[in-house]
């Protein structure tokens, strides 16, 4: 039976701007609910609900201490009357280590109500619960799946958190690596040198004293391990710590029993491991060690764009000048910034020009001109001229913070290589566990003497040499630095799957206006059949004064330069992809393209010459008609971006076709595309019909990328297998797109399908390793090359190599952080 919604009393708030803030506002608010949990925060609505109930006036009285002005708001029905509920929560997560954890903690994640989708990054230990989950719901399952968990509210918080934490655990590691070793080594030269490995009654007291020394230092050393492996085993799960904890464990047991009863062994049985348990804890968090240091490399993309932000900002406030924190930056607030400094939030700019550094956020290496007008964007670096701007968007809502957010959100995504991982996982910690078994079995009755030592060798060194967690960190390790270095060249991917497939796309499908072109029409060519080419300006312009189409704009601002007045127009209406049409002193006024005007029934053959010029030059003609009565035509062109034909040459060179689409008239797309390079065009195609080319292209067996910057392109960016955004376009074709190119130029489709391949041949390679080290690992250490050379892996080594493969994987993935695109290393070898 379904609960209903519980009333809620909201607050209207303003100031709040990140997840730190939302934080601050439920601890303040607390002592009224009985429960942080119980005050809903919403950043984007800028709203606080509270259960009913509640006083709101002692609510806003405790806000405004806090520094967060409120005031009531109409109630609002919430589904949840114990704890938030929001469409995302993010976790911190302590206690996993392998493959096999992901797995477990995603099952129990999956486990709570309105949970529909789960992931957890074992790169960064975090887990993503995405529906309507209930926080409390999500932390207690995974504690009760043998793991620690916290929410994740403000990412900058965290991040510096878990930085501080992985410092401290490496100096932790290093000394634990330290003390096992060196009791281990101590050991192995003691009993080769001046004592014996094997238990004599001269040396029982001394061996049963070292094992009991042995022992509080693999406590003491690897106590994580064996409490990781009982935690696992009273949740009824197996992992890494599960094989380490039973490969050393057995070795430790197997060298008391031989130094408490050695009479109850052969005598070429009475040898002591004692050494090899301690060097393999050793070396193991020698390993992971390794791994911590090298993981910390992965998350530079995401650190360099954190540290973009500004601290301060210089705010005009009561006449006066003020350095405030960022966070207390208020939309409306006019903001001063010198040369050299960051800018602090988006805006635009009120007073004076400069120069800005933008390629921290776009890949685009020369500064940008800016004046009275222009946007601006939080992190961007000003090289020039003092400017005064008006901030826009603050907090969570400026560029840089949406471009960090999308970074970590596809860091931690699984594209679908990644899930054959996965599925080995599930089953490889309890397959590790029976071969070890049975390798134990096939020693102890066919083996040669004595065989309860080569059984026990061989099965401890079958559990330590399977190592599940360099399955776990294949994928998620090499997405994380694949995804941070398309960040660097101004590439956001939304999506893991888009940075898979976009290494396998072969047609690349481009819309002309913005994309191709600068987005910036002209007018060029204007033709009236009576010779009075101001009147026909005048005429189109009253018609494209009602309407935002980009062209329009050309045709406004030329009647605007030549000081033409434009007359009223009543009935105005827009035709998508034919044209525009209204009524002047009663007369019927029609503007747009031939096939339009043609079915309309006006005639326009004594305009095919001028038309003819127009699109030779690769203009669109655009015809005006009274009525009936052709008058005249109109030139717009649009100019081919710089670099367009160079990024449509480079995709050329790695095999794949471009293809335009565009509503402009044949002849006119012909002609750029032939000034561009391009393939194959579409032309006088439908806004709406855009996606069903894209559809076409993927029937025929193309892996189709779409290009595009309108509202028109979202369907069709949404149909393609990527979908690229071009990021000075709109907001629905962005939403619409699996990955955005934040600069307009076209160079970011090629940049994205190398990295995505650069990326995918990384996890492969990961992959590729991890199951080699594995497959073969496993049958050497359960004794395949003994009856061939008399050849038994110690466990030592073992360890030893457990723990490479782990640094091994981690290594390959940080390889992709020197990756360069085919154009950053012409660039590259032409300046030297």
């Amino acid at each position: 039976m379904s609960q209903t919604p519980a009333l809620k009393a909201v607050l209207s708030i303003s100031g709040a701007s990140c997840q730190g803030c939302a934080k601050k506002i439920r601890n303040a608010l607390a002592p009224l609910t009985g429960d942080p949990e119980l005050v809903e925060v919403n950043i984007e609505r800028q709203t606080v609900a509270l259960p009913e109930g509640v006083d709101l006036s002692e609510a806003a009285r405790i806000l405004a201490e806090t520094g967060y002005l409120a005031e009531s708001a109409p109630p609002q029905r919430t589904e949840s009357t114990l704890h938030s509920s929001r469409d995302q929560v993010h976790l911190a997560v302590t206690g996993a280590t392998c493959a096999s954890c992901v797995n477990t903690i995603e099952k129990a994640l999956l486990s709570v109500p309105g949970v529909t989708q789960a992931h957890m990054n074992l790169a960064d230990n975090t887990a993503t619960a995405t529906g309507a989950p209930n926080t409390a719901s999500l932390i207690d399952a995974i504690k009760s799946a043998g793991y620690g968990a916290s929410e994740i509210e403000d990412e900058d918080e965290a991040e510096d958190r878990r930085q501080a934490e992985d410092r401290k655990q490496y100096k932790a590691l290093m000394i634990k690596m330290a003390v096992s070793l060196g009791l281990g080594l101590g050991l192995m030269i003691w009993g080769m040198g001046f004592g014996s490995m094997m238990v004599s009654g001269d040396n029982q007291i001394t061996w049963f004293n070292l094992g009991i020394l042995t022992l509080g230092v693999m406590i003491a050393t690897g106590g994580h391990f064996y409490i990781g492996a009982w935690k696992a085993f009273t949740h009824h799960n197996a992992n890494m710590d599960t094989l380490i904890a039973l490969g050393t464990g057995t070795a430790w047991l197997y060298s008391m029993v031989v130094v408490s009863i050695p009479e109850a062994l052969p005598a070429t049985a009475r040898h002591v491991y004692f050494e090899a348990s301690a060097m393999i804890i050793g070396l193991i968090n020698l390993g992971q060690a390794m791994e911590l240091r090298a993981k910390g490399k992965t998350s530079e993309a995401v650190r360099r764009l954190l540290d973009l932000r500004a601290k301060t900002a210089r705010v005009l406030r009561d006449g006066e000048e003020r350095d405030i924190p960022v966070e207390a930056v208020l939309k409306g607030d006019h903001i001063r910034v010198r040369p050299g400094e960051k800018l602090p939030v988006d805006g635009v700019i009120v007073e004076g020009s400069t120069r800005i550094d933008e390629s921290m956020l776009t890949g685009e290496p020369m500064p940008a001109s800016k004046a009275e007008g222009d946007e601006v964007s939080a992190g961007t670096l000003n090289t020039h001229g003092s400017i005064i701007y008006e901030a826009t968007r603050v907090g969570s809502e400026t560029a840089l913070a949406q471009i960090i957010k999308l970074v970590k959100k596809a860091q931690g995504s699984k594209p679908a290589i990644g899930r054959l991982a996965d599925k080995i996982s599930s089953v490889f910690v309890p397959s590790v566990m029976l071969i070890a078994v049975a390798t134990a079995l096939v020693w102890y009755n066919v083996g040669p003497e004595p065989a309860v030592v080569h059984m026990m060798i061989a099965a401890t060194t079958v559990l330590i040499i399977a190592c599940p967690c360099a399955l776990g960190l294949a994928t998620p390790m090499s997405v994380m630095v694949g995804v941070g270095k398309a960040a660097e060249y101004g590439v956001l991917i939304r999506q893991g799957d888009a940075l898979q497939t976009a290494g396998k796309i072969d047609l690349v499908i481009l819309d002309k206006t913005g994309t191709i072109t600068e987005g910036h029409p002209t007018v060029t060519h204007i033709h009236a059949l009576d010779g009075d080419d101001r009147r026909l300006l005048a005429l189109a312009a009253a018609l494209e004064q009602h309407s935002e189409h980009p062209l329009a704009e050309a045709i406004t601002n030329k009647a605007r330069q030549n000081k033409l007045p434009l007359e009223s127009v009543t009935g105005f209406e827009a035709l998508n992809g034919k044209g525009i049409l209204g009524q002047i002193n009663g007369q019927t006024l029609r503007f747009g393209n031939r096939r339009w005007l043609e079915a309309e029934g006006v005639s326009v053959v004594s305009l095919t010459d001028a038309a003819k010029a127009i699109t030779d030059e690769a203009g669109t003609p655009l015809y005006l008609a009274i009525d009936t009565d052709v008058l005249g035509v109109i030139g717009v062109a649009d100019a081919i971006k710089a670099d367009s034909q160079a990024a449509i040459e480079r995709l050329h060179q790695a095999g794949i076709k471009v293809m335009m689409v565009t509503g402009d008239i044949d002849a006119t797309a012909q002609a750029i595309s032939a000034k561009a390079g391009i393939d194959d065009f579409r032309a006088e195609v439908l806004p709406e019909d855009k996606a069903k080319v894209v559809n076409e292209m993927r029937a025929k067996g193309h892996t189709v990328a779409m290009v595009g910057d309108g509202i028109n392109d979202a369907p069709a960016l949404a149909a393609a297998d990527v979908g690229f955004a071009i990021g000075t376009g709109t907001d629905v074709a962005i939403e619409s797109a699996s990955i955005t190119l934040m600069r307009g130029s076209l160079h970011g489709v090629p940049d994205a399908i190398e990295i995505s391949q650069a990326t995918v041949n990384n996890i492969r390679q990961n992959l590729f390793g991890a199951f080699i080290y594995n497959s073969l690992g496993i049958p050497v250490a359960a004794g395949l090359l003994y009856p061939l050379w008399g050849i038994l892996m110690s466990p030592i080594l073992a360890g030893a190599a457990m723990s490479l493969s782990s640094v091994t994987v981690v290594s390959n993935a940080n390889r992709l952080r020197f990756f360069k695109t085919s154009q950053r290393s012409e660039q590259h070898t032409e300046s030297n």
